[in-house]
């Protein structure tokens, strides 16, 4: 069991990536205890995955108003607000500093596995005393020590990198989907075409699935940079259309080019496109055997190797004795869920929500950050920071900041276009965003990973 000198438990946040340390630094600012546990080696792991990806955001989207305040105070300097970072040029300008500054370093506590959330002494069916009572918290150490930790309140930054979208459909993994991922034809989300992963590419027939930016910057990567690489994009919707943009009408630039050199290299037969596929099964011969429903009947593809980019999901089995309030579509908090529900939610931006929106019948319980948004495609990093605030100030007592919530995000240029590439989801939009990863996309990234809206 872990308190403070004072008795008092601290605040537990639930990983050390942007959300999760712009958290800490909004509780240190308030001068509540806290403690970070990051079930990685250092902050920010989950973005070492993919580290070598551009966001398409720039660096002022990228920055958390408290942790910049604590950095600056520290002798660091902003990069360039007009920059775009790569996830690791994100991690180790920004991040990995954060990380290390007195007030913070103390209070994160690393290879913390957290495995299931509760409340001391009580399970999910106690109601009396209930809000009163403390949370649990157990982890797992790296050497499989598990340790229950007591906390005030929770916050979870987890995100969703950890459980990418099964390939197949209906929201289920594939036939042969598992083997096809061990045997390494299936590739980890957002490979390094372009670095260490590039010889696993060079010369292959490679499959791209997916309808979002992820998918576009693999495409992107391999066309351009591997000429003697064949590509081969599927894709669940009937047309492409939408995954390119809103192209010059979009305000982050990077972002809106994605899709512009994404449909010049379709134009041109660089890139062959499988739209209304259905991916069935996977079989492994000599190659990888992809099997799909389509209009015209089944269809099977030969491959040497198929990157996944159909989105993340979050994971909810550490949480099942906490009393959630989720919505049934996107399990996302339930007052969140249908302003990003990607059958609904067509324009790049989403209304500002802090902890009023965020709030679950489990007292001084949120789920922040990417796997605040559950199954939807997009998120920004902004608005993970502009949660984290908000519920900063909730626990601090101070009300009124806590509603008093602002978010401004560039619009997209296009009211309709799935940035996540949820397997099963229909065109929709971001969140004006994003990640990735970050991130699926940081529009972050994150990292979680961000959903990652990334770009080259």
């Amino acid at each position: 069991m872990l308190t403070t000198a004072t008795t008092v438990q601290p605040i537990v946040i639930i990983g050390a990536g942007p959300i999760g340390l712009a958290a800490a630094a909004h509780l240190h600012e308030r001068g509540l205890p806290f403690l970070v546990l990051e079930a990685g080696p250092s902050a920010a792991a989950a973005i070492s995955d993919w580290g070598h990806t551009r966001l398409f955001s720039p660096w002022q989207y990228n920055l958390d108003t408290a942790a910049q305040r604590l950095l600056e105070a520290n002798g660091w300097t902003a990069p360039d607000s007009e920059a775009l970072p790569t996830g690791q040029e994100l991690r180790q300008q920004y991040l990995e500093p954060l990380s290390q500054l007195p007030g913070l370093v103390e209070s994160i506590r690393y290879g913390a596995r957290v495995t299931a959330v509760s409340r001391v002494g009580v399970d999910k069916t106690r109601t009396a005393g209930r809000n009163e009572t403390p949370f649990l918290v157990r982890i797992q150490t790296p050497t499989g020590v598990s340790e229950d930790i007591i906390a005030s309140a929770v916050i979870d930054a987890s995100g969703t990198w950890a459980t990418p979208n099964p390939l197949g459909q209906a929201g289920l993994p594939a036939a042969g989907e598992h083997e096809a991922r061990t045997a390494g034809r299936i590739t980890r989300p957002l490979p390094d075409v372009l670095g260490r992963d590039r010889a696993q590419f060079a010369g292959q027939h490679v499959m791209v699935v997916g309808a979002g930016h992820s998918a576009a910057n693999s495409l992107l990567d391999l066309a351009e940079h591997n000429p003697d690489t064949r590509i081969t994009w599927a894709l669940r919707a009937a047309d492409p259309s939408r995954v390119y943009g809103g192209g010059d009408q979009d305000e982050l630039a990077a972002r809106g080019a994605i899709g512009t050199r994404l449909r010049h290299l379709v134009d041109s037969g660089r890139i062959e496109v499988q739209t209304s596929f259905t991916i069935t099964k996977f079989t492994l011969e000599n190659a990888l055997i992809v099997h799909a429903n389509t209009p015209d009947g089944e269809r099977a593809v030969t491959v040497d190797a198929l990157i996944p980019a159909t989105g993340f999901r979050p994971d909810l089995a550490t949480l099942s004795e906490l009393r959630l309030n989720l919505d049934t579509a996107v399990e996302a908090p339930a007052q969140l869920g249908p302003l990003i529900d990607p059958e609904f939610h067509s324009c790049g931006s989403v209304e500002p929500h802090g902890e009023r929106v965020l709030a679950h019948p489990e007292k001084n319980f949120y789920i922040v950050g990417m796997k605040s948004y559950g199954r939807a495609p997009t998120f920004l990093m902004a608005t993970g920071y502009e949660q984290v605030r908000s519920i900063a100030a909730a626990l601090a007592g101070d009300r009124a900041a806590a509603d008093a919530v602002h978010l401004e995000l560039p619009e997209t240029g296009v009211c309709t276009t799935d940035l996540g590439g949820s397997c099963d989801a229909p065109a929709a939009t971001t969140d004006s965003c994003c990640a990735p990863a970050p991130a699926e996309d940081t529009c972050c990234s994150s990292p979680q990973p961000i959903t990652l809206t990334l770009s080259r």
